[in-house]
């Protein structure tokens, strides 16, 4: 994938990755967990987003050792609240087509959005009920990620922080509280001491000696 936003604005996947970095998920094997998407390409993922300055590195000190996790930046949460916003509109447009009962449109619809229904089910922009009774209504089957995400599945929805909360940090690795509700469920972005490195691109050999696996 390119390094340009244009490339990334199409991409459902790197999205998905960001919103959950946004919720205090911030290492590779809990961000492969909750999205389903393999390890390598949350890898290759992040690294985009790093190269593109819309995450950063974040140190926080433990007992034994430093721990290298992962925030998001006032662009790249901007990025995301971006395409929120074009999501919330295309499930108004879906909802309107559903609630009318024009089947034909809501197909339409569908198939040239269907590739964003996993972010917008994690995110909360498409309520679970309408998206099984869209896809009822249409005699629509759901692909393994739409099932684990309607089922309720802990691993998936369960990222550590309410759904309302999103934490940033800015380009130098501050932790800074985006959201109204009390903003629970930062710890993992402390900014404490970010490595001068930030945005190195050249992999995840370079998180504290030994990648993700030292999380």
């Amino acid at each position: 994938m390119s390094n340009s936003n244009s490339d990334l604005n199409e991409s459902p996947n790197h999205f998905l990755v960001l919103d959950v970095i946004t919720r205090s998920v911030g290492n590779l094997e809990k961000i492969a967990k909750v999205t389903k998407l393999s390890r390598e390409e949350v890898e290759s993922i992040i690294n985009d987003l790093l190269t593109q300055r819309l995450i950063v590195k974040v140190e926080k000190k433990g007992f034994f050792r430093k721990k290298v996790n992962l925030g998001v930046t006032e662009i790249g949460l901007k990025l995301l609240n971006t395409k929120k916003q074009e999501l919330e509109e295309k499930r108004q447009q879906m909802q309107q087509s559903f609630d009318n009962g024009n089947g034909t449109q809501l197909q339409s619809y569908m198939d040239a959005n269907r590739m964003w229904i996993p972010l917008m089910l994690f995110s909360g922009i498409m309520d679970v009920m309408f998206f099984t009774s869209m896809m009822s209504f249409m005699g629509m089957g759901m692909n393994p990620i739409e099932s684990a995400l309607t089922s309720g599945d802990s691993s998936v929805q369960d990222t550590g922080t309410n759904s309302g909360e999103a934490h940033q940090v800015d380009d130098h690795g501050a932790s800074a509280d985006t959201a109204g509700d009390g903003g629970g469920g930062g710890d993992n972005i402390d900014g404490s001491g970010v490595d001068s490195g930030g945005y190195d691109t050249g992999g995840f050999d370079g998180f504290d000696g030994g990648g993700f696996d030292s999380f």
